[in-house]
């Protein structure tokens, strides 16, 4: 269910800690994301022609109620709903004092409100072009994002992620663990271990805070196994092996090894940490992808090899086709940055170098599998597995169980830390003889048979060429501020979002997210402030340009301009009173239409 660029929803403390049962309604969630993405993208795209004949028609709409078709009234100049008389500024108001004529003309009985003009007036293209680089949570925000803000965008994207279409609940709070032998864990020592484990954690923070922080070549590793030796916890095999365990998912919490974390800002971000429970996105990440690509225009296959940036502007190449524009939006993994595999010109500068090479990305990797039926039982979603040796705690010590959601007995098997960097150059059999055997050691002596799947999937994010890993974390040397640094734009032409840009919400889905919605407003007050000429008011889904991007519909976001349009043409024109804390009701134009006044 990961994603190369978002990475998995998890916290930093121990992911055995769950909330009761509470199942989604699938239906209910198709129309929260509705509800939040929006429906505008699903209206049918309309020729030029077609727009052109409703300009025309609106046009005429206008004239019928006293407004000259290419000229302002003499109270519209009175008022300067212009700065300059004549020139495309004046045909961009007509445009849209046309349409809302129109649209009240439509049905003079149903109260106009600004969000009904919003519905059906874009400005097309008016900020300028934009490239996105990857269709990740944060290219498609940011797409979504400058589409409603007027930008004509274009996403590039290597392939077509291919991710598990499972519907998600929250996880129920039993999590049993077992032996090495397959035996159940004792509950006390279970919940003894549990607890050294979080007191371990806490004097690695109080130690931090005595000393005024550790050096930056300490991991968090070596301060752990520090405070066990010092502290003599944990000493016998079981318990051992239990905070093993433990460690394993704080090596799952941030996709590296404990030896590679730096003990100083490992946990950085924990004061933003949002509250609630562990939980599946019913349907799957997918679903989110899917809503979010819907009327969001994307090229598939292709993978950029170049960026080019600089007074001429942006010049993006994948394989042997370039893509022109004013800026471009570059949300690759940072794995794919710390491989050097897009070339930049020109490079980027050192500052932004080092911190790419500072922060740590890290690795998770998965086999799912489908069995013929549900033998490890229907009243738990997670499981775990201790492991015998500590250099191998993190192989197949989670199994998550989808089986409550998915329609089918689907289970899946985690791998973190050193054990994901050498699950990468296993055969694939041999992983999944593994997954049996311990499978088997724990349910065979139960008397329960564990068949073998009908279908397994084992991922490879390290890899991976689109993405060398699966998030980020803050390695030793590193700190929250590589974040900040990796977020920086480069002249106002060249942006960066990802979860690796989001110091606050990083290694997670809503971080890269985030980081998509904070980049779109980025280039929008960029945009603005270079006096861009080429803007143009027009109404939704205006036909082909001869841009190199394509043109994309998208949802109006207003600016001062058009909500002082409105203002204008409703005080100044209409004689109407104003109100936007509720609906614009559209009543009666004493001199040019009969209406009753606006409220």
């Amino acid at each position: 269910m990961d994603t190369p660029d978002s990475g998995s929803v998890v916290s930093k403390r121990s992911l055995r800690k769950k909330a009761g049962l509470r199942n989604y309604d699938e239906n209910l969630m198709d129309e929260l994301i509705e509800k939040h993405l929006g429906g505008a993208f699903k209206k049918r795209n309309r020729t030029k022609a077609d727009l052109e004949k409703e300009t025309e028609t609106e046009a005429m709409i206008a004239l019928s109620l006293g407004f000259p078709i290419d000229a302002l009234l003499e109270e519209e100049i009175q008022a300067r709903v212009v700065s300059e008389l004549g020139g495309k500024e004046q045909n961009d108001y007509i445009v849209v004092r046309n349409h809302i004529l129109a649209r009240w003309r439509d049905n003079v009985r149903v109260w106009l409100s600004k969000g009904h003009v919003k519905e059906t007036v874009n400005r097309e293209a008016t900020e300028g072009s934009v490239i996105i680089v990857g269709a990740g949570l944060a290219g498609l925000a940011a797409a979504r994002q400058l589409l409603s803000f007027g930008f004509k965008v274009i996403v590039l994207e290597g392939v077509l992620a291919r991710q598990l279409s499972i519907p998600l609940h929250k996880v129920r709070d039993n999590c049993p663990l077992f032996k090495p032998d397959g035996a159940p864990v004792d509950k006390v020592i279970d919940s003894n271990v549990e607890i050294i484990f979080y007191k371990l954690l806490d004097k690695v923070t109080e130690l931090r805070q005595i000393m005024g922080g550790f050096a930056n070549d300490i991991s968090l590793g070596s301060v752990l196994e520090t405070l066990r030796q010092l502290y003599a916890v944990a000493k016998s095999t079981e318990e051992r092996q239990l905070l093993d365990w433990h460690l394993a998912n704080l090596e799952y919490a941030n996709a590296g090894c404990l030896s590679e974390l730096s003990a100083a800002y490992w946990d950085q971000d924990d004061p933003y940490e949002m509250g609630g429970d562990h939980c599946f996105l019913a349907g799957g990440n997918w679903r989110l992808i899917k809503a979010l690509c819907e009327g969001v225009p994307i090229l598939y296959g292709k993978t950029v090899n170049t960026i080019r940036y600089g007074n001429e502007g942006i010049e993006v190449i994948a394989g042997d086709q370039k893509f022109q524009a004013d800026m471009v939006l570059c949300t690759v993994p940072l794995g794919v940055l710390k491989k050097r595999t897009i070339r930049f010109e020109p490079e980027l500068p050192q500052r932004k170098l080092a911190a790419i090479e500072r922060l740590g990305f890290g690795l998770l990797n998965k086999v799912a599998m489908v069995f013929p039926h549900v033998f490890w039982g229907e009243d738990i979603d997670t499981f775990g597995c201790l492991s015998e040796h500590s250099d191998s705690r993190g192989e197949f010590f989670l199994f998550y169980s989808y089986h409550t959601v998915s329609g089918g007995p689907v289970l899946v098997a985690l791998v973190a830390g050193e054990a994901a960097q050498i699950f990468e150059s296993t055969d694939p059999s041999i992983l999944l003889h593994r997954v049996l055997r311990i499978l088997r050691g724990i349910f065979s002596p139960k008397g329960i048979d564990v068949p073998n799947p009908i279908q397994t999937i084992c991922t490879r994010w390290g890899s991976d060429p689109l993405s060398y890993g699966s998030y980020s974390h803050v390695r030793v040397q590193s700190s929250g501020s590589d974040y900040d640094i990796l977020a920086e734009s480069l002249g106002n032409q060249l942006f960066f979002a990802g979860e690796a840009t989001n110091r606050q919400y990083p290694a997670s889905m809503h971080g890269a997210f985030l980081s998509g919605l904070r980049e779109a407003s980025r280039i929008y007050r960029a945009t603005r402030g270079r006096q861009n000429n080429l803007r143009k008011l027009t109404q939704r889904n205006v036909g082909p340009s001869s841009d190199l991007l394509l043109d994309s519909p998208g949802a109006l976001s207003f600016d001062w301009n058009f909500n002082n349009t409105l203002a204008i043409l409703t005080s100044a024109v209409l004689g109407f009173l104003l109100q936007w804390s509720g609906a614009l009701a559209i009543g009666s134009l004493e001199k040019h239409l009969s209406l009753s006044s606006c409220q």
